[in-house]
């Protein structure tokens, strides 16, 4: 499936991409090499192809089966078959991608009353406007890959992308639904509390307003009604001297989920920090934005010394616990490591190395 949609979509192929689109999916009943020679021989097929009627050239080469000629026809009736409902009531569930919803609650939502969001158009899309970015409510982590204005803000957005679970879930999974979920370790949920981005809650056709920082209340409690979703999510790009850095362990590199993450927001004057917003996943029962030390590090010169008192407000203000993902003092010494990475990331000259191993 992960492959017919790249089949359908990706309008410059190469094996690479190929392979990329189907890195969610583990096989373990045959080898990987025949897989990946497939895909390369489909990229090479799609590459002697232009894009238009690209369904009836697949058909023809039995790259998909014939049914896809009439496939839009076929959806279009599942869709209304479906438990969507076109007039939401009080009683159905507000439902994004589903991606993890569907998996923890497997026996009980596929029978259960939802109003879909993910196709509603006013909900959709990645934006800039007067040096703000909005989110759409039904966005994807792959809009936020693919919204390019972001690039010159967040030179490394890709490779943060490329650490959120695979490419089918990442073509799925809604930013909006990853803040939802009140995941402790939720990858965008970090991203987004460092930025210090706000919420739109709609619900009864009344709008709300806040900070991400204040939607968390204990664990998986959130700030918002029943009757309310995201609508939108939008936050103020970084300006002249400003830095942004997010990082994360796992015990995979690639298509896991965290132990610890971590990201930083930081604006300076020459050396002196203006602002900065800390922010930590798998050290408390919440996603946690780290008051404490954010405010520590503002209005200090940067200085190896700096980092080390920052990292000892860090440890006051977590909680961890110990879970199958490590004991509660590896997370501790994991967060501050990743507060070094940050400092040594965007500050080398600051020599932050002479503290890796205090």
């Amino acid at each position: 499936v992960s492959l017919a949609g790249y089949c359908l979509t990706e309008k410059q192929p190469s094996p690479q991409k190929a392979i990329a689109s189907i890195d969610g999916n583990i096989c373990r009943c045959t080898g990987y090499k025949s897989i990946e020679r497939a895909a390369a021989r489909v990229s090479a097929q799609l590459q002697e192809h232009t894009f238009e009627d690209r369904v009836s050239f697949l058909i023809a080469n039995k790259i998909l089966p014939g049914y896809f000629s009439s496939i839009k026809e076929k959806l279009a009736a599942i869709r209304t078959a479906t438990n969507g409902v076109a007039q939401p009531d009080d009683s159905a569930r507000f439902v994004g991608g589903g991606t993890d919803l569907y998996v923890q609650q497997h026996d009980v939502m596929p029978h259960a009353h939802v109003n879909l969001l993910f196709d509603k158009k006013e909900l959709n899309g990645v934006s800039e406007k007067d040096r703000k970015c909005f989110i759409g409510g039904a966005a994807t982590v792959t809009d936020l890959a693919n919204a390019r204005f972001l690039y010159p803000y967040f030179p490394r957005l890709s490779e943060y992308i490329k650490l959120v679970s695979s490419t089918p879930i990442r073509n799925m999974a809604t930013i909006a639904g990853n803040f939802v979920n009140a995941s402790p370790i939720g990858d965008l949920t970090i991203f987004f509390l460092a930025l210090d981005a706000r919420i739109v809650l709609n619900g009864d056709d009344k709008k709300r307003e806040f900070k991400l920082r204040d939607f968390y209340k204990g664990y998986k409690q959130l700030a918002k009604d029943p009757g309310e979703f995201i609508e939108q999510v939008w936050f103020y790009l970084p300006g002249e001297g400003t830095k942004f850095n997010f990082e994360k362990v796992s015990k995979r590199t690639n298509l896991d989920i965290a132990t610890v993450n971590s990201a930083l927001y930081i604006k300076t004057d020459g050396e002196t920090i203006i602002e900065a917003g800390l922010s930590a996943g798998g050290v408390g029962p919440v996603p946690m934005y780290l008051k404490n030390t954010s405010s520590l590090l503002s209005g200090k010169k940067l200085s190896p010394e700096l980092v080390h008192d920052a990292i000892a407000v860090a440890q006051e203000e977590i909680s961890p616990i110990s879970d199958a993902r490590g004991a509660a003092e590896y997370k501790r010494l994991l967060l501050s490591q990743l507060i070094k990475a940050h400092f040594i990331t965007l500050f080398p000259h600051i020599e932050v190395e002479s503290l890796l191993y205090k």
